[in-house]
Parts: structure tokens; sequence; C-alpha cells
């Protein structure tokens, strides 16, 4: 008996002495709520006026040190958003410069003379957008030797047709008996000579520059060609340079650009002689600037096939990403000027304008173009289950960082430890500091922590939040 009541009364010390020691945490909740059952005001709510002299105070749960109310429209000036903490997986990158660049013999074109002539009209203005088919130039055709090619050619073709309308009506005459049947044969042996010779000036005037199609015209029209037309390519990275009539095939979304015109009209151009320039961006490469320290994390990405994020600087506050891109090919040799080694991505284009003028002239842009600069994130690693936050959820202050979580109408400062942060995510240790599950603000954590020094008296650090 005496040992139970021993036990009982070290059990209620034990009780007293913990209330005692936590009374700070347990005080003031059970104190308003014993005031709000007697319906008499709170210490809180008899001293409002005194904190701000407008009614308002800090309330029960909230500690001013480490505790931000936030009015609906500082949220809306900072763009607060928050979001519910997962544990994900985080790929480590490097980040190495890049250029973006034409693709070699695709992306480029020059159109040229297919024969010798005089420009006598020129279609398009230089910078002006294409179709495939569309005409380019008219050629007046001065070549000599063409000239008397397609007369031989012509006058063989007329004899062709005398001596076939010679052999109709001898054969008409062996089969009556009125002739000998060896002057039929005697013509059909002529026949297949000048057959033979129309063949060899076919040739002649297709290693000329002409197309079946334009020496059949000849044939058909009995006269001879006397200009030519030169049509935009039907695909630039097998262009058709003949100067014949366009493929039937088009695509509607092709457009090509006229960077350069080399010539005038009236002038006189040789066969061979570049007219045009044209350019083709709907798909362009990004040229990747690699050190020799980056080479495995490099070579590492293009075995595992991995996705590599290219990220470009633009007017506005976030960089533009493009994710997904992957790596073609490396370089076997090293820039000897920049003593780097190059790799490449493919990079599809988009249009972003298609505007027509007055005079019905199209003109485009593109999002992108070559020359611009770029930075790719090559990855190297993953960590798994890591909390990962934008760059823009952590604040800054010495050597501490925190993040901020709602509660209520304020937001709660909370210390954290950063493994690893880069341009645009932070990995924060699970270390208990944090756990699934748990609202913090993903944005204007460095405006809070400022407003937070800022409302307990403390100078503002103008380097707070920048790495150097």
């Amino acid at each position: 008996m005496f040992r139970r009541a021993l036990a009982g009364a070290l059990f209620f010390l034990a009780v007293v002495a913990v209330g005692y020691f936590t009374r700070a945490n347990w005080l003031p909740g059970a104190r308003a709520q014993l005031l709000d059952w007697l319906g008499a005001p709170t210490d809180v709510e008899q001293g409002a006026k005194d904190v701000d002299g407008h009614g308002h105070a800090d309330h029960a749960g909230h500690d001013k040190a480490h505790s931000l109310e936030l009015s609906k429209q500082a949220q809306a000036n900072i763009g607060l958003k928050t979001a519910r903490i997962e544990l994900s997986t985080f790929t480590r990158s490097i980040t190495i410069p890049g250029i973006i660049v034409e693709r070699q013999s695709r992306s480029t074109q020059t159109v040229t003379a297919p024969l010798t002539g005089i420009v006598t009209k020129i279609f398009p203005s230089q910078g002006e957008a294409v179709r495939p088919g569309d005409k380019l130039f008219v050629l007046q055709l001065t070549h000599e030797e063409l000239v008397q090619g397609q007369g031989d050619f012509l006058r063989i073709a007329e004899e062709l047709d005398v001596i076939e309308n010679e052999i109709r009506r001898l054969e008409k005459l062996a089969v009556d008996g009125g002739i000998p049947g060896r002057q039929v044969l005697e013509r059909q042996y002529e026949q297949q000579n000048k057959q033979a010779v129309l063949r060899a000036q076919h040739q002649a005037l297709l290693l000329h520059g002409l197309t079946e199609e334009q020496i059949k015209t000849i044939l058909d029209t009995r006269t001879l060609l006397r200009e030519l037309t030169v049509f935009v390519p039907q695909d630039l990275g097998d262009s058709d340079r003949d100067g014949g009539q366009p493929a039937a095939k088009q695509t509607a979304d092709e457009r090509y650009e006229i960077r350069e015109i080399r010539v005038t009209r009236g002038q006189s151009v040789a066969a061979g002689e570049t007219l045009a320039v044209l350019t083709d961006h709907h798909e362009l490469l990004i040229e990747g600037n690699a050190f020799d320290k980056d080479i495995r994390s490099v070579n590492r990405a293009v075995e595992a096939d991995a996705s590599v994020t290219a990220v470009f600087e633009t007017d506005e506050a976030a960089p533009e990403k493009l994710e997904g891109l992957r790596i073609l090919y490396v370089a076997g040799t090293v820039d000897p000027a920049s003593r780097t080694f190059h790799f490449y991505l493919a990079l599809p284009n988009t249009l972003v304008r298609d505007v027509a003028g007055p005079d019905g002239r199209h003109f485009i842009s593109w999002r992108f173009k070559p020359g611009q600069r770029v930075q790719l994130s090559v990855p190297t690693e993953q960590w798994k289950d890591r909390i990962v936050l934008p760059v823009e959820a952590v604040a800054q202050d010495g050597v501490e960082t925190y993040v901020f979580s709602p509660n209520g109408d304020h937001f709660d400062r909370r210390p954290v430890h950063v493994e690893y942060r880069d341009r645009f995510s932070v990995v924060i240790a699970n270390d208990g500091s944090l756990f699934p599950g748990d609202i913090v603000a993903t944005n204007g954590a460095q405006q809070m922590q400022l407003a937070l020094k800022n409302k307990a008296g403390g100078g503002i650090d103008p380097h707070a939040g920048h790495n150097h």
C-alpha cells in the first residue's frame, strides 16, 4: 500500500514539473481559453490598439521574430505562390555555353544559273519568304552551242517526220507491187540512222542543262527554247538546279528566305554562276563548347541518351527553357583556337511571324536564329528522394537559409539546410526541418526575409540573396 502511494505521489510531482517547465507553451492558450469561457477580453484583445494603433495584434502561436503577416495586396505584389512538398528525384547538371548554328549543307543553298543567258526578270526581293516552286528568275538564253544544239535537234526531228511519212507512202505501194520492197528497207535504215543522231543530240542538250520536259516541249512545239525560268528548289537538301518546272509535291508550312540576290536585271550570267542564296531555318543546331573537364560528363550524357535543357536569356524575368533536347554527336577534334571541343544538338524551330506586305510579298521571322547564345544544362547524376524547390523559395541571410510556410494569415520562417543550389533549383536536406506534405511559399522568400528583418528594426543587407 505504501509503495503504491509513493508511486502515485512521484507521478504527480513529475506531471507538475513537466507542466511548470513547459508553461510557456500551454499557459497563454489555456488562459485565453479560460477568459473566453468567462466572456472577458484576453490580453491580446485588450492591448491590441497599444501594439500598432490600429487594433492589430500578433495571433497566438506566432513568433514575432520569425512570423510575417502579408496582406493580400502584398502577396499579389510579389506574385506569391505556394506548393505542397513532395520527395522527388533531382538531376544534377553542369552548365556549358553554346551558340545556335546552321546545318551545314542543309540550311543554306546557292541557286545557280543552269545555262548561260541574260537575266530578264527577278521575282523576289531580298529578305522575302518564298515557297518551293515559286519563280525566282527568268533568263534569256544566249549560249551559242545551246542555240546551235537546239537547231540541230529540231532539224533532225523534222527530217525524221519527212522520212516517216515517206515510209508510210512506200509501204502502201510495195503492198500493191508498184515498187520493190528494197526501197522501203532503205528508207527504214535511213530512219534508224536519224533516230540515233536525234538520241545523241538529246543527250547533248541534257548536258547543256535542259530538262527532259524542256526537250519534249521543243519537240511538241517545234520551237527553240528562248528563255528559262528558275524556280525555288522543292527541297533545299536535294535541290533541283536544272531550272525545269517545279515539282508537284509541296509542303504547306515550308518557308525559305532570300538571304541574298547577287544579280541585277539585264546582267549576263554564265552557267553555274550564283543567282541567289536561300536559307531554310526550320531546323537548326546548337553547338556546345565544352572544356576538357566536361568531356566525361558529355560522353555519359550521349551514352545514356540523356535529356539536355537549353536556357535562353530573354527580356522577361525568367529565362526561357527548352527541355528534351538530345546530343546528336560529339566532334572528334578539339578547336585549336578556343581549346574546346564541340558537340551538337538538333534544335527544331518555329515561325513567330509571317506577314504579307501591301504588294503581297511575305516576310517571316523565326523563334531561334543563328548566332544566338544559349546555356546548355547537361545532366551528370541523379539524387533520389530529395526535397527540391525553386531557388526563389529560399531566402539567404548570412549563413542561414530559410523557407516560409503559411500559417493562417501569417508566414512562418523556417530554417533549412541547402545541400545544392543552381540557377533554378535548390535541394533541401531531408533532415526533419521540412516534411512531405508541408506547404511552403515557392517564390518571394527573399522579399519576405527583408520585410521581416525590416520589421524587427534590423538594417537591410543590400547584398542579401546574391551569391558572388
